[in-house]
């Protein structure tokens, strides 16, 4: 979608200095006034690549038979046409919040700002942050444990205690690839990209290639049709999906180190949904074409077994390296994103100052890097299925339901920097990702639900207890 006076953004130019535009002058940003800055080297490329590695990981290499297994059928395609749909109005809101606070550590701001800095704001900001400690190492673990199922394709004698040590291994080394600048980590990120891209690009030629609508669409009878196990199934298979498209909003997490970001981070967002939702679409109906989904289903690396029925065992092995290229590179990512958010909440002043400190020379938050790397290494004890229900639960009843409600809100206040981007057709987007998000809890079980709940509960308790010895709202105000 290009962006555009017409279509977004309400300006004719880029008043930028320094790779970045003028910012308002909210209550969430006048901690950069106090604290060192990190360099704004992430430009469009880099930002797309970003967001690229996060939502190409092995997600859509391991997953297909999930989603299969959810619906029981070829019909499961309905949750990944869902998720787009979800996905991309989800990606309007977070573009417009990015691109009206483009901070590190994004939705800490969005929270703070849209519900009240002195009030409700520091609650749902609070909530974000105690999540993020959850989700921020299970989403990197899930990569990784992701990473050591395809590497056991290559080395089948893998097992037992030696794949924990091995996704934690993976966790550890990308920790120590992110203790340096980010113009660095920027570049690499591109190429990363362009192998993860190619990758997907060499899996759906070849399902084009081999292509046989007769396996691709072999729907099974559906008995009463739209039943109420039909509503559940493709909740749960758009729950999957979901985890599959999840990294769009990479980019808002290391906002302060985006160059012209009121533009660049909508652009970002934007572009990566609507390249990756195609591939992710395209390549999942050009494998079914090929391997029934009866046998798909069941499958634990679909993709090696895919290329091994038309290019033999070389060709599984070829696929099979690039995929764990591609996992590593969304470890990376992912590590790279979620590491800013504690550090952008340090140094507000709402966790730890020991996590505001950057490293003297390159710029970057060495503590919280080293503290996510670590606690991820620590979540690879856990089963990806297990990973990914509690991710997307868990993040949307702490954070992207309040996001969609905080796009509201803002809106009614002084949020209105000519330089910042609106979302098309508002409210609609916001509407329909903010129903889409409930939809996704409410079929996930009563398990999940319990564990979102769980976390609520003892994270105001936490921040009760905060508030009470800091005098802070609703006890005082600091």
């Amino acid at each position: 979608m290009p962006l555009s006076s017409a279509n977004g953004f309400h300006s004719t130019s880029d008043t930028a200095m320094n790779g970045s535009e003028p910012q308002p002058a909210t209550a969430a940003s006048v901690y950069k006034q106090q604290t060192p800055e990190l360099e704004r080297g992430v430009g469009l490329w880099g930002a797309i690549s970003t967001n690229v590695l996060n939502m190409v990981g092995i997600g859509p290499f391991l997953t297909i038979p999930l989603i299969l297994a959810a619906m029981g059928g070829p019909q499961a395609m309905l949750g990944w046409i869902l998720g787009a749909l979800i996905a991309l109005c989800d990606g309007l809101v977070w573009a417009e919040l990015g691109s009206a606070m483009p901070h590190s550590g994004g939705p800490y701001h969005y929270l703070l700002e849209a519900f009240g800095p002195r009030s409700l704001g520091r609650l749902l900001s609070f909530l974000f942050l105690w999540q993020t400690l959850l989700v921020g190492p299970l989403s990197i673990a899930s990569g990784a444990v992701g990473f050591v199922q395809y590497a056991k394709y290559l080395v089948p004698s893998i097992h037992g205690w030696q794949f924990p040590v091995l996704a934690a291994t993976v966790c550890l080394f990308n920790t120590a690839l992110l203790l340096r600048r980010i113009r660095t980590i920027s570049g690499l990120s591109v190429v990363i990209a362009i192998i993860v891209l190619g990758t997907g690009g060499w899996i759906l030629l070849t399902g084009l290639l081999h292509f046989r609508a007769a396996l691709a669409f072999d729907f099974p009878h559906m008995g009463s049709g739209l039943s109420r196990g039909f509503w559940t199934g493709l909740g749960a298979a758009t729950l999957i999906a979901l985890y599959d498209y999840g990294g769009y909003f990479n980019v808002c997490l290391i906002g302060g180190e985006v160059q012209c970001p009121r533009k660049t981070i909508p652009r970002s967002i934007l572009i990566s949904i609507g390249v990756v939702g195609l591939l992710y679409l395209a390549m999942n109906i050009s494998i079914l074409g090929v391997v029934p989904w009866r046998e798909a289903m069941h499958s634990d690396a679909i993709v090696a077994d895919f290329m091994r029925r038309i290019y033999g065992i070389a060709g599984a092995r070829i696929v099979s390296v690039l995929i764990l290229i591609a996992t590593f590179g969304s470890v990376f990512a992912v590590l790279l994103g979620y590491s800013r958010v504690p550090f952008a909440a340090a140094a507000d002043g709402r966790f730890f100052s020991v996590f505001a400190r950057v490293h003297s020379k390159d710029q970057y938050p060495i503590v919280a890097v080293l503290t996510m790397g670590l606690l991820s290494a620590l979540a690879c004890v856990f089963s990806l299925s297990e990973l990914i229900n509690t991710l997307i639960v868990v993040q949307t009843m702490l954070q992207f339901i309040a996001q969609c409600v905080a796009v509201f809100l803002l809106r009614r206040g002084s949020h209105n920097n000519p330089l910042s981007y609106r979302m098309p057709l508002f409210p609609l987007p916001a509407l329909v990702a903010l129903g889409g998000w409930i939809y996704i809890v409410v079929t996930s079980g009563a398990r999940y639900i319990g564990i979102g709940a769980l976390l609520i509960v003892i994270g105001v308790a936490a921040f009760l207890l905060r508030s009470v010895r800091t005098h802070e709202w609703p006890f005082g105000v600091a």
